[in-house]
């Protein structure tokens, strides 16, 4: 995490607040120091596989189901920090309480 610290600031900020999963794959830190935070913990080369980043688009992608199973719909974020933890409702209820958006 030294070496990314934006990545820090996200497992120590950062809430789905119960919108979403967030799994991290980071391949080299433990199971339990990642689920000590709170969030999903995957295999960094199982996850490349399933979830190529270069065949992926910003947004909505459906991808082939596992085994021959159900698609799954997945939002790809290919930079998190650009302020995905906002959403709408939160500058609205400001906005009405009188506070600056």
């Amino acid at each position: 995490l030294m070496k990314n610290l934006s990545a820090a600031a996200h497992l120590i900020h950062g809430s789905s607040e119960g919108r979403f999963k967030v799994t991290y794959c980071p391949g080299h830190l433990s199971q339990e120091e990642v689920e000590s935070t709170g969030f999903g913990f995957g295999d960094v080369e199982a996850m490349l596989a399933r979830y190529d980043p270069t065949k992926l688009a910003p947004g909505p992608n459906t991808i082939p189901g596992v085994d021959g199973g159900e698609p799954e719909e997945i939002y790809f974020v290919p930079n998190p920090g650009l302020g995905l933890w906002a959403y709408r409702g939160r500058f609205e209820a400001s906005e009405a309480e009188g506070g600056a958006a």
